[in-house]
């Protein structure tokens, strides 16, 4: 199928991100022959969703270093004297410092599977227990004696169109004794909770406490197929850029998308719930009726703040935390407004903070009682949702499917065909490419930032009420100045990532070390790991940390087209994932990169309306006057749309 692909295109996309899939829809849409490629298996890139089994396989596939580029077909042939070839990155890079660790507890008795996926109940190879598991990670220093490394290696899991993934069966293990973080590798580090005999004295002890469900590894592998652990972690703005879009196009149909239930606080080493609405904010006990009139009167003027530039024009070149102490606010409402509903750092000027706290309170009571909306089964169904709707207007799709080189023209100095690894010539006018495939020759001058990312399974949430279905976001401050504020996303088993009496736990923040040395810190304040729950009966208040995987990503945002090397005027460069909590970056960037290419052209339209759809030749429909072969369609605004224009805000009921 793929040495058969037709060899003319109007615009080529390599790369599923959720920029490259937006681009796609919107060309695909307007008319163009559209050639969708990945080198991956699977849908979304660094934006994809896996199950736990296939997690594992992602982080198997980083550890290993071979590029896998013995069956390519020789390119040099392909290219004639008068162009040049510019080489793709075979291997993806944007990932580093991966490390996995399980705590959770071994039933060696309980010999359970993941259905058409892991067939085996993982050995523990050392029955010492780690006796502290979250020391800081030291790049110089050996691993601890007590601390076992192990590289899993499951079966390679490739996700479907539908964004299911069915994952084969394997078994295989190994035991390795290596430094703890060296480079890009992945080490499972396995915490025991102890000798039996110690476990049962302890539960005789514990009688009197709470009885919580005890999760086992085995279970969670058992169970793995409803896991869907997002490598990037995003909420989608109620009145964002991206369900604008959604709407307006009607990919919407394609998802289903669930309202972020609660927005949290971490102050003096607890967590407590923010009020966001009116009725919230004075149904609080948290506040005190001065603080709840003062908190109002501040909210109702950032609803309008551009009317009033007399309120804070002496304050732009101030940070917003310095501006929050000028308007008498208390130490716990500025706590509130800085880190729980305008979400930035404390070093923001005084305009982002504004514009920050304006638009959360624009985006509340949309679709709940807060600003946040969550697509089921992980952000990873986003992407594959415009890759839908590209090729429902005739775009091709190829996955597992590597590009070799750009052939470029050395006269006009245009790209004018790809070389895949089949040795087959595709040629196209445009080509849309994500910045990972990009030669260490072409990105030799950018400068990449990096994210900071923690992914953690626990057996309950951070704040517990009497409804166990919470979806919560939480911004933990940073301990010391000049540190960055971690976003911290819990999600409950009805948003169909985690399995029944399990949350799914997102850690993000911009990096200034290792992923773990990064965030390990708050992971300590917020959990406990399963092994020290039996000790400690304080532990008990915290949730229990199962499991944790932690990796640094690549953040390619921001990134100026001049950067790259000897990049051709017809070839164009999507960025990966942003470390912001919205969408906003990566639909802007789509949209303007699509206005650039076709300027004449709109961008993502709304669909035609079936009804008004007349098919030259059709017998039961008259033919159209001055058609020849092509869709007729009137173009009308849906009752969706509609909903886009003069929402009520919510602070005002």
């Amino acid at each position: 199928m793929a040495d058969s692909l037709p060899t003319e295109f109007d615009v080529i996309v390599i790369g599923t991100g959720l920029p490259e899939s937006i681009l796609a829809a919107a060309c695909s849409r307007s008319g163009q022959r559209v050639l969708h490629l990945d080198s991956r298996s699977y849908y979304g890139g660094n934006w994809a969703s896996f199950s736990f089994s296939a997690l594992l396989s992602w982080l198997e596939c980083q550890q290993n270093s071979d590029p896998g580029e013995e069956g390519s077909a020789a390119w040099q042939d392909l290219i004639h004297e008068t162009e040049e070839a510019i080489t793709l990155c075979s291997k993806d890079k944007t990932i580093q410092h991966t490390e996995v660790f399980c705590y959770a507890s071994q039933d060696v008795d309980d010999n359970t599977e993941e259905t058409d996926a892991l067939q085996r109940t993982p050995s523990w190879v050392a029955p010492t227990p780690l006796t502290n598991p979250l020391v800081p990670a030291c790049l110089s220093e050996e691993t601890p004696s007590s601390c076992v490394t192990r590289h899993e290696m499951p079966a390679k899991d490739t996700p479907e169109n539908d964004g299911e993934i069915s994952p084969e069966v394997t078994d295989v293990e190994e035991t390795l004794a290596k430094e703890n973080n060296r480079g890009d590798k992945t080490y499972t580090h396995t915490v025991s909770d102890g000798a039996k005999d110690e476990n049962k004295l302890i539960v005789e002890d514990s009688t009197d406490q709470p009885k919580r469900n005890r999760i086992t590894y085995s279970q969670i592998v058992k169970e793995g197929r409803r896991f869907n652990i997002d490598l990037v972690s995003k909420l989608l703005y109620s009145q964002g850029l991206l369900i604008d879009l959604l709407i307006k196009s009607n990919v919407s149909r394609y998802a289903e998308f669930k309202n972020v239930t609660r927005i949290l606080a971490f102050r003096e080493g607890k967590v407590e719930q923010v009020p966001c609405s009116r009725a919230d904010v004075f149904n609080s006990k948290a506040l005190t009726m001065v603080e709840k009139r003062m908190l109002m009167k501040f909210l109702t003027f950032c609803l309008d703040y551009e009317q009033h530039p007399e309120e804070y024009q002496a304050f732009m070149q101030c940070s917003f935390s310095e501006y929050l102490k000028t308007k008498k606010l208390t130490p716990n409402l500025q706590h509130f407004v800085l880190h729980s509903i305008a979400m930035t750092e404390s070093s923001c000027t005084t305009i982002d903070g504004l514009k920050a706290t304006k638009n959360f309170l624009q985006c509340l009571g949309r679709f709940g009682n807060t600003p946040f909306l969550f697509p089921l089964y992980g952000q990873g169904e986003v992407p594959q949702c415009f890759c839908r709707m590209c090729a429902v207007f005739g775009g091709i799709y190829c996955l597992c499917h590597k590009i070799q080189c750009l052939v470029v023209d050395k006269e006009s100095g245009r790209c004018q065909a790809i070389i895949d690894h089949f040795g087959q010539r595709i040629n196209a006018k445009y080509f849309i490419v994500e910045d990972s495939y990009l030669s260490e020759d072409t990105c030799s001058n950018v400068q990449y930032k990096q994210i900071s990312r923690a992914v953690l399974i626990t057996d309950q949430s951070v704040l517990k009420t009497d409804s166990d279905q919470q979806i919560s976001i939480l911004i933990v401050p940073p301990a010391e100045p000049g540190m960055c504020a971690v976003r911290v996303t819990e999600l409950c088993s009805s948003t169909m990532t985690c399995m029944k009496d399990t949350y799914l736990v997102h850690l993000t923040c911009s990096s200034s070390k290792t992923a773990r040395e990064d965030l390990e810190s708050v992971v300590r304040k917020l959990f406990i790991p399963y092994a020290e729950t039996e000790t400690d009966r304080e532990g008990l208040t915290k949730p229990r940390l199962l499991w944790a995987l932690y990796f640094n990503m690549r953040d390619s945002s921001g990134i100026s087209r001049s950067s790259y090397n000897g990049l051709p005027s017809n070839v164009y460069v999507c960025s990966g994932p942003d470390c912001g909590l919205g969408n906003e970056h990566a639909v802007r960037q789509a949209q303007t990169l699509f206005q650039e290419i076709f300027p004449s052209e709109e961008f993502c339209p709304p669909p035609p309306n079936p009804e008004d759809i007349i098919f030259d030749g059709d017998d039961k429909q008259p033919e159209a006057p001055g058609t020849t072969n092509r869709i007729i369609a009137k173009l009308e605004s849906s009752e969706d749309c509609k909903n886009l224009e003069n929402h009520e805000n919510h602070l005002q009921n």
